[in-house]
């Protein structure tokens, strides 16, 4: 399928979304909706040409070089937005037209939608739906024998015609050539003064040339984006489709409606997802997990067998059989080694944890490389910021961190090294040391029942 063009639609400025952000770059599922009519056409077409008008920088950017632009400078219609793709068009082979806001639209329904072209030898095809309610909708019109008869907009359908359930998904393929002759016969003349694509429609079907229809199974993969309640509906149904697929792989979902997978994540058979998880934007994790509750993960890799705990989890690296959590942050560049141990309020930042050590509670690590079977106690703290540049501590192979110790960066504690518990350590300690480094204790015998009696502590 070498030979398809894309023209997709997406300089409209969305009024109804009530925001800055051009439309098509609001997202479903950790996407773009713009990014998921992309993905659905990878296969599809050899050359997609995106029109852009409003935010035009915006959408340029986030998309570069993948793509080819057209710029519609004034809104005049689908027609017009189709007539600045001109000059990118080969004029051979079809010419796929699509909305940048149907996010729902699959490429298997593209692929059938461009089968049906083909067979039927028709100059265009209309990817149509059957709807509950088609007010607001295009109606397709069909003559006795089921053809396609013309395409009515609903304020100029008449009473029979509204009642009419199959709509026009805006979703086309055109024999380029014959959508190079029509456009050029377009007309604006209507009460918008707006150039439409419909009016192909009519102007092919006019010269009797062949127009025929793909009907989609599902009506709500045609759903179109234009606010924001429109936008958490594509959402919903999207999450579905990736629960379900993630489901029959063999991962388990305690509570799909409240489990939220984003498109670009993979989950490992035998992994369980509880209620309130979030795997955000590109996520690996391994076989015979345990995920959740309430755990936010984006942009990770977790291994297999690890569990995962009421934790916020952000561009980290887990290896097997890690533990992490209750109420653990792992910052980006964590990486926890194999057979790690994170406990509750753990928060890691930019640290490379080895295998097998345990940060039990309690503790902030940054810019930290800590070996393997080492221990930090409650309370151990990593210094790594003086208020003007960030250090690096580092911790040797099985050493001991009492609780309640600082780590002052730059510092580094030796293989075997044991710190003892309510220590500030500045200078480096050797292997196989105890370090103390905490104030005198002074006990003044007697003193208590003044203090006691005083309410105050004046003597100190």
């Amino acid at each position: 399928m070498t030979d398809v063009t894309a023209v997709i639609l997406a300089a409209g400025e969305g009024k109804r979304m009530r925001s800055k952000r051009p439309k098509v770059l609001h997202e479903i599922c950790g996407r773009p909706l713009l990014g998921h009519v992309l993905s659905a056409l990878e296969n599809l077409s050899s050359a997609k040409i995106v029109v852009v008008g409003h935010g035009a920088a915006e959408v340029k950017a986030l998309f570069g070089n993948s793509v080819q632009f057209a710029l519609q400078e004034e809104q005049l219609g689908t027609g017009h937005a189709v007539m600045q793709a001109v000059p990118l068009l080969s004029g051979r082979g079809e010419v796929m037209v699509l909305c940048g806001d149907t996010p729902l639209l699959s490429s298997e329904t593209l692929a059938g939608l461009l089968k049906e072209h083909r067979q039927t030898a028709a100059a265009a095809t209309v990817l149509t739906a059957c709807v509950p309610n088609p007010f607001g909708y295009g109606r397709i019109i069909r003559s006795a024998s089921g053809a396609l008869e013309k395409i009515v907009e609903e304020k100029d359908a008449y009473a029979q015609e509204k009642i009419v359930a199959e709509i026009n998904t805006g979703t086309y393929v055109f024999a380029a050539e014959a959508l190079l002759d029509v456009l050029k016969r377009l007309s604006n003349k209507n009460a918008q003064g707006e150039y439409y694509l419909t009016d192909c429609i009519a102007l092919l079907i006019g010269k009797g040339l062949m127009v025929s229809s793909f009907c989609l199974e599902d009506y709500r993969h045609a759903l179109g984006v234009n606010d924001r309640s429109q936008l958490a509906q594509a959402s919903s149904l999207l999450r579905q489709q990736i629960n379900q697929r993630l489901m029959v792989s063999g991962v388990t979902m305690v509570d799909p409606a409240t489990t939220y997978v984003d498109i670009d994540v993979r989950v490992g058979a035998d992994t369980i997802l509880f209620p309130n998880t979030s795997l955000r934007g590109t996520v690996e994790v391994g076989k015979g997990c345990t995920i959740g509750p309430n755990t936010e993960i984006t942009d990770s890799i977790i291994g297999d067998y690890v569990t995962v705990r009421h934790s916020v989890l952000n561009g980290c690296t887990l290896a097997d059989n890690v533990t992490v959590g209750p109420f653990a942050q792992l910052r980006p560049a964590t990486v926890l080694r194999q057979g790690v141990k994170v406990g509750n309020f753990v928060e890691i930042k930019k640290s490379d944890i080895g295998n097998n050590s345990k940060i039990s509670h309690l503790s902030y690590v940054g810019d930290a490389q800590v070996g393997s079977h080492a221990n930090l106690g409650a309370g151990t703290i990593v210094v790594n910021y003086d208020g003007q540049e960030k250090h690096c501590t580092v911790i040797g192979d099985q050493a001991f961190v009492g609780c309640n110790s600082n780590l002052v960066a730059p510092v580094t504690i030796g293989k075997g090294a044991f710190v003892a518990a309510g220590s500030t350590i500045t200078k480096d300690v050797p292997p196989g040391a105890l370090s103390l480094a905490r104030a005198k204790q002074v006990n003044k015998n007697g003193m208590a029942a003044r203090f006691i009696e005083n309410g105050k502590n004046d003597d100190f």
